[in-house]
């Protein structure tokens, strides 16, 4: 299995769990977020699943409960946490266990599982608070895997969706149409998040990994995944259709369709020692 590459560290990842708003965004539309956003790689599961001591699984930022399915599927009992109620009941109906919480102030009450994992959600915790209260939780030998999807846009839909989204909201904190590569961004967030599971103590040196893949869009589709993003959950909804009009008609002019790529990246450590 290919690991990343260490990579030069161009700037500092910003505080995002300090973004509580953007954070508790996301189940303003859960059955959209649960529709459109793409699943993990199996072989990432199975990793996690057979580098695990046992089946207990905690989803820490579980959402809908994307993830949290697929561990069930592949045998684990899963317990998710995450703070937003709306998300929370989603995953509910869907056959996930969840407790509403911000995983720092979530109270164990003396549970311990065999794997902490989070997917595409620990860039929302505080990341050495999180790795120390995983480390509490953990039984010995237990595993913390924290993943995330980097995909890239096609050159044309990147460029029509950045510079749609400086004309709705020019003085944003960031350009979208001066990004760096979302490899770089991601491994960024990899590096840090390792940075702090060394900082809590109690863990193995952490291992990063990675999985390739690719997946094909329609219009209607790419159009669906868009507004379940962070710098869009919070556009009114005149701003959002004027970046979806812009990225549609880029998709229109390519043939109706679009194939991303995607990698997947995660960092894992296992419990060593009290932390």
């Amino acid at each position: 299995m290919p690991t990343l590459p260490p990579q030069p560290r161009p700037q500092q990842w910003p505080e995002s769990h300090r973004y509580r708003q953007i954070a508790e965004s996301f189940g303003g539309n859960a059955e959209r977020y649960d529709r459109a956003r793409p699943g993990y790689p199996d072989a990432l599961v199975e990793r996690i699943v057979a580098a695990s001591p046992g089946r207990d699984v905690l989803d820490v930022g579980c959402g809908t409960g994307i993830e949290a399915r697929q561990f069930q599927a592949a045998g684990a009992a899963v317990l998710g946490v995450d703070p937003d109620e709306r998300m929370a009941a989603f995953a509910r109906r869907t056959g996930v266990e969840v407790e509403v919480s911000t995983f720092e102030a979530w109270d164990a009450a003396g549970r311990t599982f065999d794997a902490v994992v989070a997917g595409q959600s620990w860039h929302w915790v505080d990341p050495v608070a999180g790795a120390a209260k995983a480390a509490q939780v953990l039984r010995p030998a237990g595993l913390i895997a924290l993943f995330w999807h980097a995909y890239h846009l096609p050159p044309q839909i990147a460029t029509a969706y950045g510079e749609a989204f400086h004309r709705v909201v020019p003085d944003a904190p960031f350009d979208l149409r001066r990004q760096r590569p979302a490899t770089e961004v991601y491994q960024a967030m990899c590096d840090k998040a390792a940075d702090a599971i060394r900082a809590a103590g109690g863990f193995s040196d952490p291992e990063q990994w990675r999985f390739d893949w690719e997946q094909s869009y329609t219009r209607d589709a790419l159009l669906d995944l868009l507004p379940t993003q962070g710098t869009l959950t919070r556009l009114p909804p005149d701003q959002l259709a004027v970046v979806l009009e812009a990225v549609g008609s880029a998709v229109d002019a390519m043939g109706g369709g679009v194939t991303m790529t995607y990698a997947t990246a995660a960092v894992a450590a296992t419990r060593t020692a009290a932390a």
